[in-house]
């Protein structure tokens, strides 16, 4: 699978999930902590809960294919 598969503003969410919680899981001072669970917890929602995965197309492995796509997104810095 690749981006185009997916809805942008699911790939958008599940990008962001990462990013927060990198920055939840490298910030030394533990700055906006509670702000950061937070979102990551918004974000959650949104991917989870997301219309595409009552299609036929939101199998497991396309769970699986958005994940590694915004994994990597997100360490090319897309």
């Amino acid at each position: 699978m690749d981006r185009d598969h997916f809805p942008s503003d699911l790939l958008k969410d599940q990008s962001a999930w990462y990013v927060t919680y990198d920055e939840l899981a490298t910030d030394p001072a533990g700055t906006q902590t509670a702000a950061r669970r937070r979102r990551l917890l918004e974000l959650s929602r949104l991917v989870a809960g997301h219309p595409f995965w009552k299609t036929s197309a939101g199998t497991p492995a396309a769970r699986m294919a958005l994940k590694e796509i915004a994994r990597a997104q997100t360490r090319a810095g897309s």
